[in-house]
């Protein structure tokens, strides 16, 4: 399926982490579950992923009290190891995640299809709230 907006979202966020942890916990399914979401009140029960060319992901989100969830999956088109993850989402959109080692952080920016169910302001918060998590997760490690 072809995606109908070819809107890009850019976020950046940087680490005090070296960039062999950041890599181990964007990429692991028992870490994945603890930073995948993007308010307190949801929360990712569930990661699976096999992070090779051609290899497929899926995270369950959902809602803590149960009212509404989805998985977010794809298959990845390109890895290469603490530099570059991209993929295809189910919907057809793409994502490119870059890895940058700077001394004991790493820069993450993170690129993205927009969908045309939500407004950019709202896709590009939501995403964003989760890189923010991820980086208090493993700067908590």
């Amino acid at each position: 399926m072809e995606p109908a907006n070819k809107t890009k979202i850019t976020l950046e966020n940087t680490v005090k982490a070296p960039i062999e942890k950041v890599w181990d916990l964007w990429t692991t399914p028992e870490h994945i579950t603890k930073w995948s979401y993007a308010s307190d009140d949801w929360h990712t029960p569930f990661a699976e992923n096999d992070l090779r060319v051609g290899g497929r992901f899926v995270s369950r989100m959902e809602a803590k009290d149960g009212s509404f969830g989805f998985n977010f999956g794809g298959k990845y088109d390109e890895v290469k190891t603490n530099e570059l993850i991209s993929y295809t989402m189910d919907d057809g959109r793409t994502a490119q995640i870059t890895f940058i080692a700077n001394g004991n952080d790493t820069k993450m920016i993170e690129t993205f299809d927009a969908e045309t169910e939500n407004t950019i302001e709202m896709q590009r918060d939501g995403w964003q709230a989760i890189l923010d998590n991820f980086k208090k997760y493993t700067e908590t490690y």
